[in-house]
């Protein structure tokens, strides 16, 4: 993919729309420094708690499916075109009833489930350090290439949930390596458990044509310990996108490298709205 000139309005065309979906554990408070970079660029971002994250009110054990977990992301998009139609100054911003979809880590199952739900209201699905697998969690082998080590051997008792949320040397050699200190310390103050056996849940029955139509870009981090680019690589192989960029950075570059994060944002959003 050749790099747009990301300084030239007429080709960002101003107000058009990503949408950002956080990982296992995070919230929508983990895109902040990339919304603001987006935004100060002309564009119009929206960052969606899942169902127990972030400041959604629900308990993580009372969600008992990947679908219910994915809730909030799937009633925005049910509700999206008549909102953004009532809103909207079509002499001002740019509107098609599509979005740029991002998902980090465990949201890339999110990703992938709303492309099938919804594929025409998404311009292209991008994967950040992402789980990428075109039917969830179906196979042996998607557990694998999908889940981190550390997920996948972990009990898997009824109600489970992630249990290494306060765990904060962990975390910051594990998740944050490369983050910012105070990043770090806000992400130990925010985090929450996360459903996991409602993600291991995950599966999509495919044989939807318009999804796999949806452009499919993958955001590859080089010094990732959670989701190891071996991981990414195998995902990639196995369901290859249209675009892959390499990203020096930890599992989450929306605090470790969120300028070259937003740039390929930007570069993916020129690309792909037309």
């Amino acid at each position: 993919m050749e790099e747009g000139n990301t300084g030239s309005s007429s080709r960002r065309k101003k107000g058009a729309h990503l949408v950002l979906v956080h990982g296992l554990g995070s919230g929508a408070w983990c895109w902040y420094k990339v919304r603001c970079l987006l935004e100060a660029s002309g564009y119009k971002v929206t960052c969606v708690d899942l169902k127990s994250a972030g400041i959604d009110p629900s308990l993580p054990d009372s969600v008992h499916s990947f679908h219910d977990y994915n809730q909030p992301l799937l009633h925005f998009f049910s509700q999206f075109s008549s909102s953004q139609d009532s809103n909207s100054d079509p002499s001002s911003t740019h509107y098609d009833g599509k979005v740029i979809l991002v998902g980090h880590s465990a949201g890339g199952l999110s990703v992938t489930e709303a492309t099938y739900w919804f594929p025409d209201k998404i311009h292209a699905a991008v994967y950040v350090a992402a789980t990428m697998l075109q039917h969830g969690f179906s196979t042996p082998q998607d557990m694998i290439d999908g889940v981190p080590e550390i997920v996948r051997l972990s009990g898997s008792g009824p109600n489970e949930t992630s249990d290494t949320t306060d765990d904060t040397e962990f975390q910051r050699q594990m998740n944050y390596h490369m983050s910012p200190h105070e990043d770090v310390t806000l992400a130990m103050m925010l985090r929450r458990p996360g459903p996991i056996n409602a993600l291991r849940g995950a599966k999509f029955s495919g044989g939807n044509m318009d999804a796999e139509r949806v452009p499919r870009v993958y955001i590859k981090t080089m010094q990732d310990r959670i989701l190891k680019p071996e991981q990414q690589e195998a995902m990639i192989k196995r369901w290859p996108p249209s675009h892959v960029f390499l990203l020096d950075s930890d599992h989450n570059p929306s605090f470790s490298a969120p300028f070259l994060l937003s740039a390929f944002l930007i570069n993916i959003a020129e690309c792909f709205i037309k």
